[in-house]
């Protein structure tokens, strides 16, 4: 099997540099801004050489992970002499092949390989990657080579074209990043009768599993409830009248995101059209 490097041992490069070992991928070499982040990488994947430089893994390396952050990714790219036939892959979310052109004029294959996950600690990524979608951009052969990587590593995979990347890292960036903003914001809500932040999040974390228990067997538009979901405009009216009072700053992404989901309750169903009509009124 291949022997993997890793350039940029942060928490994204870790995890996935003790994951592929797991499934028994050769980590043959790290390097990272700090020394002292290398050697804790390698301390946990044992095989891994802890080298000075990028170079240092290119030269011990068939294929090569540049993790480090996404604006670092081109200049660390061309200050490696690549060789042909070797593997150069970044994880970032929104840049595409452009940003390792330096390696392909080399003779180099070049990809991308993202896992779609939360990297909040390297232990929680760890245990968050299976089950993961790992999105790709290659040519053939390193693109069946990703994908089986992906395979290996207990997850699913989607090819995307250059073109889609910065969509795809915004759908990524509503779906993770702006429940934690949601999160948040209905703290804050909670503030307005005397709940703590911490005390309101511990409340609502069951709420917020269950929605995903939904979302994951029920599915889009039928998991949808509450009151848009029930055309109830009295309730929305009170919810308006309440937050004009206590909370006039979310009035405006109250009635956006109540916008957004009127076409999911249509979709479910659960109201007719001239009951959707009001609620637009009531939230433009």
């Amino acid at each position: 099997m291949e022997s993997v490097g890793i350039v940029g041992a942060g928490t994204v490069g870790t995890a996935l540099a003790i994951r592929l070992s797991q499934k028994g991928y050769r980590v043959s070499a790290v390097a990272s801004r700090t020394t002292e982040s290398a050697r804790r990488l390698a301390r946990r994947v044992q095989t891994a050489l802890v080298c000075s430089d990028a170079q240092g893994v290119a030269n011990v390396s068939d294929l090569v992970f540049v993790t480090t952050p996404d604006g670092v990714i081109p200049t660390v790219v061309s200050s490696v002499k690549w060789r042909k036939g070797q593997s150069v892959l970044h994880c970032s979310g929104a840049d595409s092949l452009d940003v390792l052109e330096p390696a392909r004029k080399t003779g180099a294959q070049v990809g991308v390989f993202h896992p779609l996950q939360t990297f909040a600690s390297v232990d929680q990524a760890i245990a968050n990657l299976t089950g993961s979608t790992f999105a790709l951009e290659a040519d053939e052969p390193l693109l069946g080579r990703l994908r089986q990587m992906a395979t290996d590593l207990g997850g699913h995979w989607v090819a995307l074209k250059a073109g889609d990347k910065v969509l795809y890292h915004a759908a990524a960036v509503m779906a993770c990043n702006y429940v934690v903003t949601l999160v948040k914001l209905a703290g804050d809500l909670w503030a307005t009768f005397g709940i703590p932040q911490a005390e309101a999040t511990r409340a609502l974390l069951p709420l917020l599993k269950g929605t995903l228990n939904n979302i994951e067997n029920v599915g889009l538009p039928n998991c949808l409830t509450g009151p848009i979901a029930r055309g109830d405009t009295g309730t929305i009216r009170k919810h308006l009248a309440a937050l004009e009072q206590k909370a006039p700053h979310l009035l405006s992404t109250y009635r956006e995101l109540g916008l957004q989901t009127i076409p999911i309750s249509l979709a479910k169903g659960r109201v007719d059209p001239a009951r959707a009509d009001e609620m637009k009124r009531l939230l433009t």
